[in-house]
């Protein structure tokens, strides 16, 4: 049977299919069953305890500002693709009820269905109908048993609508003999023009589909028209408005804010490139193990050729490679950056895996135990549970990240009753208790450019130093709060504030300000949070201060 057989057996989590005419065992469901439970699992582990990150904040607030009709880069700065907060504006209600918390089981569903969506490319990759249910259950566990996945596809970042729309776009690629190959091709080349922008890497992945098409132009009639129309109408929809009506702020966002993070000489971008390569193996290593033994084994096989040529594969493989590429070329390459493009990843490894009949018996009881115990040892799941070591004593965290940032939410509304506006650069607090920050403060941590003019940081929509310390002797709001990441960073280089401009922030502060509270151990690195009472302000009285729960 050639490779990628119409017949699509993967389900979602519990499939049935044929093998020899009978029915699957009751084995293998519940094996389904037991990825399942554990999945679901791991996933709600690091989703309650998993460390805050400054970009929830900074991205939830993003949402809400497109809620009430801004746009990214002509009203507010942000650093992604402009699909993202118009997405997560429809979940707005859901964090006002529930704040960050809200956020993270939205994007845990989105995570969860492009972890089912792999599981179902894994089978359209298979040769056959028994090949497909073994890559479905393996992919299933192999993208969803993942610690790295489960943090990363559950905490508020762009990776889970990226990876939804990524691996949707590459699952609905046609194959020449198939129907409607032309529908197939404009609607799989509009999602990949979607992923992008989510995340602008995902262009590799529309880049990879129009090369196949063309390459294959013969073969697939008029689809590679129709796949270069879904690029047009994507990008038409889903970027040119928004350049129109800011390209200054466009270009900033999208370009010159991630090339500006420079990392200090070859030396260190070298250092930075090896320490992505390691920490990417560390997290992903089953699927690489998997994949790379299968691929292997058919170059010695001599099979690589009918195998590797579908052109499916050559999407996802071109796909992956491509993504990565530009993953290791940025200046800051984060292995979390991979997170999207890990289940095409797994699913192209188990396809071929589970192209080897002698393999299939082994493949389900295998993948299985080895995800489950590649979960249960990542150090990844201690980080939750330990605050720091002291010594050869482990000091344990007393509640999860989650509680303390509610816990501060409550101690500014104390300070602040009915109040609506925060000044602070950590946004998941100003997100948490449903405040606004003041213009120019939209990127959090990352809002202060040393390097702009006045007028440059206008039109960007961020701050100088100067004009930071004029909004701090303004005093806008009547709290104020500030972590360690607070008053600190220079961007785009991420790089400390020099010591006189931070010594001109902290007098402006105090010149306005009071010292009120302090919260311990708060938010992402577990810094010191300040709570800032507006000179002038009188503090509730409610018989404790404010760091006190």
């Amino acid at each position: 049977m050639p490779a990628g057989n119409s017949a699509d057996p993967s389900g979602l989590l519990i499939v049935q299919v044929r093998e020899g005419g009978v029915m699957a065992s009751l084995r293998e469901r519940g094996g389904w069953l037991a990825a399942g439970l554990a999945g679901v699992g791991l996933v709600f582990f690091h989703l309650l305890w998993g460390d805050l990150n400054q970009d929830e904040g900074w991205y939830l607030y993003a949402a809400n500002l497109v809620r009430k009709g801004f746009w990214p880069y002509r009203d507010f700065a942000f650093t992604q693709g402009p699909l993202w907060p118009f997405v997560y504006s429809l979940f707005v209600p859901v964090v006002d009820q529930w704040g960050v918390t809200g956020g993270r089981v939205v994007t845990a569903l989105l995570g969860g269905a492009a972890t089912l969506l792999s599981a179902r490319l894994a089978a359209r990759l298979s040769k056959d109908s028994s090949a497909a249910s073994a890559a479905a259950f393996a992919t299933f566990c192999l993208a969803l048993l993942n610690p790295v996945q489960a943090y990363f596809m559950s905490v508020v970042k762009t990776y889970a609508l990226c990876g939804l729309l990524l691996t949707g776009g590459v699952a609905v690629f046609p194959r020449p003999v198939e129907p409607r190959r032309a529908f197939r091709a404009f609607a799989a080349l509009f999602f990949l023009t979607a992923a992008a922008a989510v995340r602008l890497s995902a262009v590799a992945a529309v880049g990879a589909a129009l090369a196949v098409l063309f390459w294959k132009r013969r073969e697939y009639g008029g689809a590679f028209r129709a796949g270069c129309l879904g690029v047009a109408v994507g990008a038409g929809a889903l970027f040119i408005p928004f350049y129109l009506a800011a390209p200054e702020g466009f270009r900033f966002g999208l370009f010159a804010y991630h090339a500006g993070r420079v990392t200090g000489g070859v030396g260190a971008s070298l250092l930075l490139k090896a320490g992505f390569a390691s920490r990417v193996v560390q997290s992903f290593y089953l699927v690489l193990l998997l994949g790379g033994s299968a691929w292997w084994v058919l170059r010695k096989e001599a099979r690589r050729g009918e195998e590797a040529l579908d052109p499916c594969r050559m999407v996802v493989g071109l796909s992956v490679a491509g993504m990565t590429v530009i993953h290791a070329m940025a200046p800051f390459p984060y292995d979390d950056y991979q997170v999207p493009v890990f289940p095409l990843a797994a699913a192209l490894a188990a396809a071929l895996a589970a192209s080897f009949a002698s393999w299939r018996a082994y493949l389900r009881p295998i993948v299985l135990a080895a995800a489950l115990l590649a979960a249960i040892s990542s150090p990844l799941n201690q980080e939750w549970m330990v605050r720091e070591r002291d010594r050869i004593w482990w000091r344990m965290k007393d509640r999860p990240p989650l509680a303390v940032l509610r816990e501060a939410a409550r101690a500014v509304e104390r300070l602040d009753p009915g109040g609506t506006m925060l000044l602070t650069q950590d946004l998941y607090l100003a997100v948490e208790s449903r405040r606004t920050v003041p213009a120019g403060l939209e990127l959090g941590p990352f809002c202060i450019f040393p390097g702009l003019k006045e007028s440059e940081a206008a039109v960007r929509r961020v701050l100088t130093p100067a004009g930071l310390e004029r909004l701090l002797r303004e005093g806008p709001a009547p709290v104020a709060a500030f972590s360690g990441y607070g008053l600190a960073i220079a961007a785009p280089e991420i790089a400390e504030l020099s010591s006189e401009d931070r010594r001109k922030l902290e007098e402006a502060l105090r010149s306005r300000y009071r010292l009120a509270g302090e919260i311990p151990r708060f938010g992402q690195a577990g810094t010191a949070l300040t709570l800032w009472l507006r000179l002038g302000e009188q503090e509730p009285s409610y018989g404790r201060r404010p760091d006190e729960d």
